[in-house]
């Protein structure tokens, strides 16, 4: 699943590339993913320019010329790719866009999962799970708006943090990584973390993402489709050395999602919180 600071490089890739260019022309490979409001999109967006990119937690929207919305929600396996037009078309492509700079825009998704929303741009509020999310991760919010929206939720930490509705943005990778920096068990319930904790855990999820940008925009380039995380402290790591303590890093998949973490950086108990 894309998260934060894939989205944000592809959003500045987006916004420096597309900016000011032309859509000539879409086609739709795999209609599955996509929810058109304005009718047939091979029809309607040709002619139509880029005049803004925006992401909004696991939103990237691209806003076109004649108050058209393209709005993208890559869910578990989408992505946008950004190629010439003779790169060979994965056949997990959904849809493709010709640009008047002699690119092509490419939506792609392994399982067809993701949402992809073709509107006009006064019914964004139509957009499911659009402004169902908390304020992203990179908004300025303060510790006590954070406290507050946290009182909602009384479960797991990690499973508040990766729904997304106390901050947008952070999924499955990022929720491991941030919860490290905290040095806090995935595990806890919310009501169980101290001030302290719950300081850390608001500093530390800009942070982190703050600190994986500059990394993944290295590394990614003009590849926006991959999804760069080789970098990451314990996501994944399983049976690897812990980076601050050297003890090996423990793994759970459970609901075939992984959540990695120290036991002896993030103690807790998996049944006892």
């Amino acid at each position: 699943m894309p998260e934060a600071p894939e989205l944000e490089v592809v959003k500045d890739f987006l916004t420096a590339n597309l900016i000011g260019t032309t859509i000539e022309g879409a086609k739709t490979l795999k209609p599955s993913v996509l929810r058109s409001l304005c009718g047939d999109i091979v029809e309607d967006m040709p002619g139509r320019s880029v005049e803004r990119v925006e992401r909004r937690g696991k939103f990237i929207l691209l806003e076109l010329s004649g108050g058209r919305l393209l709005s993208i929600n890559p869910m578990l396996t989408g992505a946008l790719q950004y190629c010439p037009p003779k790169r060979r078309v994965y056949k997990r492509t959904c849809l493709t866009f010709a640009l008047s700079n002699g690119s092509e825009l490419r939506y792609i998704d392994d399982k067809q999962m993701g949402m992809v929303y073709y509107i006009g741009d006064e019914r964004r509020g139509d957009i499911p799970r659009l402004h169902e999310q908390g304020p992203d991760v990179l908004d300025d919010f303060t510790f006590d708006d954070f406290k507050r929206s946290l009182k909602r939720f009384h479960g797991e930490i990690k499973g508040v943090l990766t729904r997304g509705r106390v901050i947008s943005g952070i999924g499955n990778a990022y929720s491991d990584e941030i919860l490290f920096a905290a040095r806090i068990y995935p595990f806890r319930k919310r009501k169980a973390l101290s001030e302290d904790e719950l300081r850390r855990l608001y500093d530390q999820a800009r942070q982190v993402v703050e600190d994986a940008i500059p990394i993944v925009r290295e590394r990614m380039g003009d590849n926006i489709h991959l999804k760069v995380r080789d970098f990451l402290k314990v996501h994944n790591k399983g049976g690897a050395p812990c980076p601050r303590c050297a003890n090996a890093i423990s793994q759970i998949t459970a609901n075939k999602r992984i959540t990695s973490y120290c036991r002896r950086c993030q103690p807790g108990m998996l049944l006892k919180n």
